[in-house]
């Protein structure tokens, strides 16, 4: 009788375990897809002054898309957390869309190799920040599964494992036409 008693309990414990180190696996893995994604980002931030002041000279009629560039980096530098890094992003997503429209208005910039080699790296950043935040959002999924199903729900409530936000963009914010005034 004992020994059924105990093997219950060992069974128990084993599972806890079990459980409880998943979630800090999981948690490990986005935290680590979270740095990369700043890594990326920090990359892009620092990307940004440099095709802005490349293209300065060319377009001196254009101090308003160089103010809302300015402006919406250093709103993104300065987000905390993943859904305000979001809703960053996506407007600086937005207003770099516009510094490319109207740059495509000016052939000289087209030809000079210094703004076409920024640009192109910029892109570069772009794509390896997409494909962070879908590793880091793949693992926040699979990290809030296992803390919401049955027995990890009460395992993760026990031991203070919440429920992580996605990096996402506001996507209507992105996918917005630019308007360019000339």
């Amino acid at each position: 009788m004992y020994w059924i008693i105990f093997g219950a309990i060992a069974l128990l414990v084993i599972i806890v375990l079990s459980k409880y180190n998943s979630f800090v696996l999981l948690r490990n893995r986005y935290e680590n897809g979270w740095a990369q994604i700043n890594v990326e980002l920090k990359r892009r931030y620092d990307l940004i002054p440099n095709l802005v002041n490349s293209v300065k000279g060319y377009m001196t009629h254009e101090k308003e898309v160089f103010e809302n560039v300015t402006k919406a980096r250093s709103q993104a530098m300065q987000a905390n957390t993943v859904s305000e890094h979001g809703e960053a992003e996506a407007q600086l997503t937005k207003t770099l869309k516009s510094l490319f429209a109207v740059m495509e208005n000016y052939p000289e910039l087209k030809a000079n190799e210094n703004v076409m080699k920024l640009q192109e790296e910029l892109t570069s950043t772009e794509n390896r920040i997409s494909f962070s935040r879908q590793f880091y959002n793949d693992i926040v999924m699979r990290y809030n599964q296992s803390i919401q199903l049955f027995p990890g729900n009460i395992i993760a409530g026990m031991f203070n494992f919440h429920k992580q936000d996605y990096f996402q963009p506001d996507m209507a914010e992105v996918q917005q036409v630019p308007t360019v005034n000339l």
